[in-house]
């Protein structure tokens, strides 16, 4: 079975392990923590990175950062992987879901910029208020789906009009670029995740980015039980056990030395696929517009063929996978406002299956993905 996105551990990944094992630093404190989130800032030209257990982790720290509160409501897209949206519970607010653009997947700006205009209003305080529910939206999280992004300019000026901060959940963005401007760089917060299926993987895992110090600050504190004295174990608020283990900030280090590899990799893997399958049957592809890079983390193809497209490279040897469910067909979020007027979050799940792009997929290997796939519609 060729896999769909499996990580590429091929470097200094053993060897840094061996020395945290050797030495017994192999939990959250120790160098490579450090190492990693030093280097991970130096790459993405940030004020400081601090990482964590997980990206969902990431995610529910940086709300938490941001000022969202209980009974909140913050902005998200409508299509992206469930965490973004459970992050959002944690705190005890409540997701208003906006559709997809049907071109690039990802939020649907002008639906966004209608929906504040004509249903939102800043109350005397500043705070932007959703008129029928009366409920403070303080926050809109942008996910930066399968690697792409939108018109972040765009974004950016129409949530500094309604004073919202912006998360940006770019769990599988790492290196992707908006104007030269990296995924995750642009909000006033970023949030990445190390998943065994992301372009860098540390088996689990995520990061916090920020320009802003007290952001950074506030994140190391939240992460390690808000604990202000180790001696006597003094705690000012509440805290969470979030901190990334050294072990696996080890296998981080060595993973982020191949990053630009990796995503030069993927580039490559997307471009043949586009290239070899483009005017087979009825398959089309997510567009990526000319001043965004993406890192083409999962390459994921449209068909009406879906299902049965899945069912058969599943039964021949090449392992693909659905689109996530739209997050309002979800039981947990189906009464969360859905903004929408075509309702292209369905539409595209019915017809995205993502196919196998690892980076350490072989190029016979991609060639008989795409045979397969010529195989399926020409039979």
């Amino acid at each position: 079975m060729i896999p769909l996105s499996v990580p590429n551990i091929s470097g200094e990944e053993l060897e840094n392990v061996k020395n945290c094992i050797e030495t017994g630093w192999i939990s959250s404190a120790g160098s490579y923590v450090d190492e990693f989130e030093e280097k991970f800032s130096e790459y993405l030209g940030v004020q400081g990175s601090v990482s964590a257990v997980n990206g969902t982790a990431a995610l529910h720290l940086s709300l938490k950062i941001l000022g969202v509160r209980k009974n909140d409501l913050v902005i998200m897209p409508n299509v992206t992987f469930v965490a973004s949206a459970n992050a959002i519970s944690y705190i005890g607010a409540n997701p208003i879901l906006i559709d997809i653009n049907e071109h690039d997947w990802q939020m649907d700006i002008p639906l966004l910029e209608d929906f504040l205009s004509d249903e939102c209003q800043k109350n005397k305080d500043g705070d932007l208020i959703h008129l029928k529910s009366s409920r403070r939206i303080s926050a809109l999280m942008i996910v930066h789906v399968q690697g792409n992004m939108c018109n972040m300019d765009k974004l950016l000026n129409i949530c500094n009009k309604y004073n919202l901060p912006v998360l940006e959940d770019a769990a599988e963005a790492l290196g992707s670029s908006f104007k030269d401007n990296y995924a995750g760089t642009m909000g006033h917060i970023g949030c990445f995740s190390f998943n065994g299926n992301k372009i860098i993987s540390t088996g689990g895992g995520g990061m916090i980015v920020s320009r802003n110090p007290d952001f950074i600050k506030k994140a190391k504190h939240l992460s390690t039980t808000a604990k202000v004295n180790s001696l006597t174990y003094y705690h000012d608020e509440i805290g969470y056990n979030y901190r990334l283990v050294n072990v696996l900030a080890a296998i981080g280090v060595a993973q982020l030395e191949k990053l630009e590899i990796f995503k030069e990799k993927k580039i490559q893997i997307a471009s043949r696929y586009r290239k070899n399958l483009r005017g087979i049957g009825d398959i089309g592809f997510q567009k990526i517009k000319s001043d965004v890079i993406s890192n083409e983390w999962l390459f994921t193809i449209t068909t009406k063929s879906m299902q049965e497209l899945l069912s058969y490279l599943n039964n021949n040897g090449v392992m693909s996978r659905p689109f996530w469910i739209p997050m309002n067909e979800l039981p947990m979020y189906s009464e969360c406002l859905y903004v929408s007027s075509n309702n292209i979050s369905s539409h595209i799940h019915q017809r995205a299956l993502s196919i196998p792009c690892s980076t350490g997929i072989s190029d016979c290997q991609i060639g008989e993905v795409i045979e397969k796939i010529k195989l399926f519609f020409n039979s």
